[in-house]
């Protein structure tokens, strides 16, 4: 018939493509080993996880429950994120201080107030292995907005954190 051969083409490429995917499921090839083979582009970058892109160790602006907020503003500022965690006696997650809640909270007495008296209870949390393009929708999708995230401990029943992440920290890593 004089034509280009496509059926044929196309069948060899649904081959070849069901091929590759019998041999990564008799390897057990995983998702986070086609991360680590291919970090540059944007598949590889949809694998990052919350883990590899966190903050974490001292830098994270973390205050007592009975911190004033004279200190909390302190902690913030040096923090560089715009929010402080408020941990309870056992180190867990209680709250969080935004800047938002310092304006919702503007009065003469503030600095001599208490991280619990401001602080919002039970804040937006991700846990480490979640992946970071997930954590990055989530902080879009949320209402009120939220440009920062604590990371918690997911196998720690008492909500420990262990790392911050920013939307900043997402977009330098290629997500979108």
């Amino acid at each position: 018939m004089g034509l280009a051969p496509t059926t044929s083409t196309t069948l060899m490429l649904a081959l070849g493509d069901a091929l590759a995917i019998a041999l990564m499921e008799r390897k057990g090839f995983s998702a986070d080993q086609y991360r680590d083979l291919h970090p540059g582009g944007a598949l590889g970058r949809a694998l990052i996880r919350v883990s590899d892109i966190m903050h974490s160790g001292t830098s994270l602006p973390l205050v007592s429950m009975d911190t004033t907020m004279r200190d909390v503003l302190i902690t913030m500022t040096a923090g560089g994120f715009g929010v402080a965690g408020v941990v309870d006696g056992s180190d867990a997650l209680a709250g969080i201080i935004t800047d938002g809640d310092l304006r919702r909270h503007m009065q003469p007495e503030l600095l001599d107030r208490k991280a619990r008296e401001i602080m919002t209870s039970n804040p937006k949390t991700v846990v480490p292995e979640m992946l970071a393009a997930e954590a990055l929708a989530y902080m879009n999708n949320s209402t009120p907005k939220v440009t920062c995230l604590f990371v918690v401990d997911g196998n720690d029943a008492l909500r420990r954190p262990v790392g911050i992440l920013h939307v900043h920290d997402c977009l330098r890593a290629g997500l979108r």
